[in-house]
């Protein structure tokens, strides 16, 4: 039963994702083959630039010649609907190109290794925020559930009210007056010191980089995770077996855990999972704020610099991992959840 459903999941996954990429293809593609027409015209004009013993009709000639081959490779002298299907297959084997003028670290212009490079340094710090966040509102929520309308309860449903009212932007612009300038106890922004320092050195001043930029985002999210779990959680407390268990004289940490924990894993296991996902495409007004190099950022200056081949490249690299992300929660909520019948009738 679960192997259907798993096959079933996991087509439909690919299925959507094919479908998007050829949507992004479609809608992009005039502005992509107008950059891959320029990216052309500029490798022609170098090569003819090294024809020194060539006449004029010579090198017309070549120019023709060499416009035409790479026409006809990168299928541009193709019908419309064609090139877009050829736009598409390109993409999803990941042969994003060139990029216009973003360089990645080493000099290279090839969108994959742009993109592959800085999307470590967005998971190292948002999903190490996530698992600090996710753990503290998991167990902050318990806490208020058990004692509703409590001290705890009460301040922490002000504190998210509050907190989830503030805009991002604000807050990290507050934090990084408050301990890079006011009480100077971390950098303003950055991944390293300049020049790096090396060896152990180096990791011990990405984790002092890392750290204000991390406290922002769990005192953020936190509460929210906290508020969400409390609910879930309240309702299940409320349920017969729970109270039976409760009367049987159970230990409160069993029934906690043994009990109300197994009933509420789906939902939680969902928050926790989105907000994973939604950790690895970045932020970026959050890193542009703390000048972290990491995907949000790179959105912005491909953006800002009209880098088309290094947009498509990011949009199917964070589709690609969130639709895999999904089928991934999906797969979860059938493990889970033995109230969801999975690849039979009902």
């Amino acid at each position: 039963m679960f192997r259907r459903y798993l096959i079933k999941r996991i087509l439909n996954g690919i299925f959507i994702y094919v479908v998007l990429i050829f949507l992004y293809s479609l809608l992009f593609n005039t502005t992509n083959e107008k950059t891959m027409k320029d990216q052309i015209e500029e490798s022609i004009r170098v090569e003819a630039s090294k024809l020194k013993n060539f006449t004029s009709d010579q090198v017309q000639k070549h120019i023709l010649e060499r416009r035409a081959f790479k026409y006809r490779i990168y299928h541009l002298d193709r019908p419309f609907f064609e090139r877009v299907i050829w736009r598409t297959i390109d993409t999803l084997v990941f042969r994003f190109g060139n990029s216009t003028n973003i360089l990645s670290a080493r000099g290279d212009r090839e969108v994959l290794r742009i993109v592959l490079e800085v999307m470590p340094r967005t998971i190292l710090l948002f999903t190490t925020g996530i698992l600090f966040e996710v753990g503290l509102g998991i167990w902050l929520g318990l806490k208020m559930a058990q004692k509703a309308g409590g001290p705890l309860d009460r301040t922490t449903s002000v504190m998210t009210m509050i907190v989830e009212g503030m805009p991002t932007w604000w807050l990290g612009m507050l934090m990084i007056m408050l301990f890079a300038y006011l009480v100077p106890i971390f950098p303003s922004g950055g991944m390293h010191r300049l020049p790096p320092p090396h060896g152990v050195l180096r990791i011990v001043d990405l984790l002092y980089h890392m750290a204000l930029p991390l406290i922002t985002l769990v005192f953020i999210n936190t509460w929210a995770v906290a508020f969400l779990t409390r609910n879930i959680v309240l309702g299940i407390l409320q349920e017969d077996y729970i109270m039976a268990a409760r009367a049987r004289g159970l230990p409160e940490r069993r029934v906690l855990f043994g009990h109300t924990m197994r009933t509420a894993a789906p939902p939680i296991t969902t928050i926790a999972l989105l907000s994973l996902l939604a950790s690895v495409f970045g932020n970026i007004v959050f890193e542009g704020i703390y000048s972290w190099p990491g995907m949000g950022n790179l959105y912005w200056v491909a953006v800002q610099r009209n880098d088309l081949p290094v947009l498509m490249g990011l949009l199917s690299v964070t589709t690609g991992l969130y639709v895999a992300g999904l089928v991934a929660l999906d797969l979860i909520y059938g493990l889970l959840d033995p109230r969801i019948k999975v690849g039979g009738r009902a």
